[in-house]
């Protein structure tokens, strides 16, 4: 009652002068309605520079303590919490081919999964069970650990087929669906999907796989992406350059996929923006934006909404630079898409997108001292993660205070990302002519 009262009062002061002004010049009052159209997009623009303004402000509140073992943070993904004020956690792949979990407010280290035979392409928690995250490994498995037990064993392993190379995976807004993609093998490079129902009661048994998706790419699966909220959508990305968006409800891989993007370079991430989550975004490996509009598919208007070549070039960042990106996040109160990039220095950079084209909000420095590999967005208190190759993890806050350990120096350790990441072989010279 008392927010409606304010709020009335607010009308009041603003729109009434602008009424008293339509009838003191004797303007007709047809375009009072485009005045406080006007009128309203100023505040909404008050409100988005209010967020930039907090992302800018973001300052280290921790970092974790460095573990004995050095290793790049390429993979961060943090836990739902399961009631109000409960304890949440942070799990992080690492490239000594170990997933660490930490305590999400304080960082203090809790646990780690050690003596994976092959290279592990993330970390999920699951949406609904605070203490289940799943990981996906080279040697052709995707596992599930409850990060509560002390057991290095998993509670759940999903095979794939015995030519399966993972490189990326996602699991559904709904926990019900486990998705995979593969490295190409001679010809084949596959979707392979699984039902992730019961992975507690079903304790080390292998799941097989429901099912494949295998014509809509024709090169290594770099990224998969479920949709946010509608547990039949899922985004996959490709080094061939596609991004295909399919709706797995559907009885066949022809029907299922609905949309095919071409971002003609190597994808490196994904994601879904946009009210209701229609958009689609995605990075490339030479540092390429594209932007599109699923909403658009029915009609006759364009689906692009912004591709940009090399973000390098088209966003200023002062004198440091900016020399890769790391992927995006949808910011959902203010309704604004941003990019996360950075230095070699370890400097980070927030970048808006609108349609007009990319601008640079602010820069974290300070924190890192190499690379950032990773990171991971919390809406709930507004706070941002970060992991990179000087083995630090870090949680930004906005106006936090800084009551740890100073910054470590950068690590001279060669890169499981670079290694088996390949450079799409178009050039962006071939591609600018």
């Amino acid at each position: 009652v008392i927010a409606g009262f304010l709020y009335a009062i607010l009308i009041l002061v603003v729109f009434h002068p602008v009424v008293d002004l339509i009838d003191n010049f004797n303007l007709t009052h047809k375009y009072a309605p485009l005045i406080i159209i006007r009128l309203g997009r100023a505040f909404e623009m008050t409100a988005v520079e209010k967020v930039e303004e907090q992302l800018a402000g973001l300052r280290i509140a921790r970092r974790c303590v460095p573990s004995e073992e050095p290793a790049y943070l390429l993979d961060i993904d943090t836990s739902t919490a399961a009631q109000p004020g409960s304890g949440r956690f942070v799990a992080v792949s690492c490239s000594s081919k170990s997933i660490r979990v930490y305590d999400r407010e304080t960082l203090h280290f809790l646990r780690e999964y050690c003596g994976h035979p092959g290279i592990l392409s993330g970390v999920r928690f699951a949406h609904s069970c605070d203490s289940v995250v799943f990981s996906a490994c080279s040697e052709g498995t995707v596992k599930c650990w409850d990060v509560r037990s002390a057991t290095q064993k998993p509670v759940q392993v999903f095979s794939g087929y015995p030519s399966n190379v993972f490189i990326s995976f996602d699991v559904s807004c709904s926990d019900l669906i486990v998705c995979a993609g593969t490295e190409k093998v001679e010809k084949d490079t596959f979707l392979v999907f699984w039902d992730a129902r019961g992975i507690t009661d079903c304790a080390s048994t292998a799941k097989e796989p429901l099912g494949v998706y295998s014509e809509s790419h024709n090169d290594d699966i770099t990224k998969i992406c479920f949709h946010p909220i509608e547990p039949n959508l899922v985004m996959s990305g490709s080094t061939d350059g596609l991004v295909n968006v399919f709706d797995i409800n559907k009885d066949n891989e022809d029907d299922a996929l609905i949309a095919t993007c071409n971002s003609d370079s190597s994808v490196s991430s994904l994601g879904w923006s946009g009210q209701g989550y229609k958009q689609i975004y995605c990075m490339t490996h030479d540092e390429g934006f594209c932007w599109w509009d699923m909403a658009q598919l029915d009609t006759e208007e364009p689906i692009t909404l912004l591709h940009v070549l090399d973000v390098r070039e088209s966003v200023c960042a002062e004198n440091h630079g900016l020399h890769y990106l790391v992927g995006g996040l949808y910011h959902e109160k203010a309704g604004k898409l941003f990019l996360i990039g950075g230095t070699s220095t370890g400097n980070i950079h927030l970048i808006s997108c609108s349609t007009d084209g990319l601008s640079l909000v602010g820069t974290l420095g300070g924190g890192h001292s190499a690379t950032v590999r990773s990171f991971c967005w919390s809406p709930t208190d507004e706070s941002l993660l970060t992991g990179g190759e000087d083995a630090q993890l870090l949680l930004w806050k906005p106006g936090a205070v800084e009551r740890s350990l100073t910054k470590k120096a950068s690590l001279k350790i060669s890169s499981s990302v670079q290694k088996r990441v390949r450079v799409h072989n178009t050039s962006l010279k071939s591609r600018k002519k």
